[in-house]
């Protein structure tokens, strides 16, 4: 992904590791529309995410259709149906198989998700932060990383209301500042663990969590009989 967005334009340095910064003040839109983006873009599913973003500040989008993880249909409507609702317009080069949301404005819409996807309501959120009006997105995901990015946004000057809920509430602005932000640990991978000593009965010591964002995790292990014990370092 990183270096998707270096092709693209974005400023990225390494200040240290696991710390990045990004500078997107100068983009080279012409790489969207290349043999090399539609190479690097379909070797992972995340690539979806710039879409919205891109189509938000620029009136177009475009992505490969993404390549990643093959563990079932990961289908894409959601995310389209919304760039939809916010008035782009939809394209698709059966040849290449390339997708692309083209808009001269976006305008606040009440939508209906089909599905509460996470990565769906995250592009569908970039894209209505700079719409036109007010924006509700009605069956939204409401998971730590949908969460995480919505105060994220809100930190750059965004208007969103509801998050944490499945109701999005969101007032377009005309843009965005920048911000600092500090990525959420897995919760997948901590459950993983905490699955883990469940099954085998063991104590085990897991550091950096983000205890009140691991949601339903800790409650349903707890049904079973398992003991969590809190330590703040």
């Amino acid at each position: 992904m990183i270096l998707l967005l270096k092709n693209l334009g974005v400023k990225v340095d390494k200040i240290k590791e696991g710390t990045f910064t990004f500078q997107a003040d100068d983009l080279n839109l012409k790489y969207l529309e290349s043999a090399l983006f539609k190479e690097e873009g379909r070797g992972l599913r995340g690539s979806i995410m710039i879409v919205g973003p891109l189509l938000a500040r620029f009136g177009k989008g475009y992505i490969p259709k993404p390549g990643g993880d093959k563990i079932g249909r990961r289908r894409l409507d959601t995310h389209f149906e919304g760039f939809i609702n916010l008035g782009a317009k939809f394209r698709y080069n059966r040849e290449d198989y390339f997708y692309g949301v083209e808009a001269e404005k976006l305008k606040g819409a009440d939508m209906l998700l089909d599905e509460a996807s996470v990565t769906g309501t995250a592009n569908i959120v970039m894209a209505a932060v700079l719409a036109e009006g007010k924006t509700t997105i009605y069956n939204a995901a409401c998971e730590p990383y949908l969460q995480q990015l919505c105060k994220m946004l809100n930190r750059m000057g965004a208007k969103i209301s509801g998050v944490g809920s499945n109701l999005l509430t969101i007032e377009g602005v005309d843009h965005l500042g920048g911000t600092e932000h500090t990525m959420l640990p897995d919760m997948i991978e901590i459950g993983s663990w905490i699955g883990l000593a469940a099954m085998t009965k063991s104590e085990l010591t897991i550091k950096n969590v983000s205890w009140d964002d691991l949601g339903q995790i800790p409650r349903c292990i707890q049904k079973t009989g398992n003991y969590f014990r809190k330590t703040w370092r």
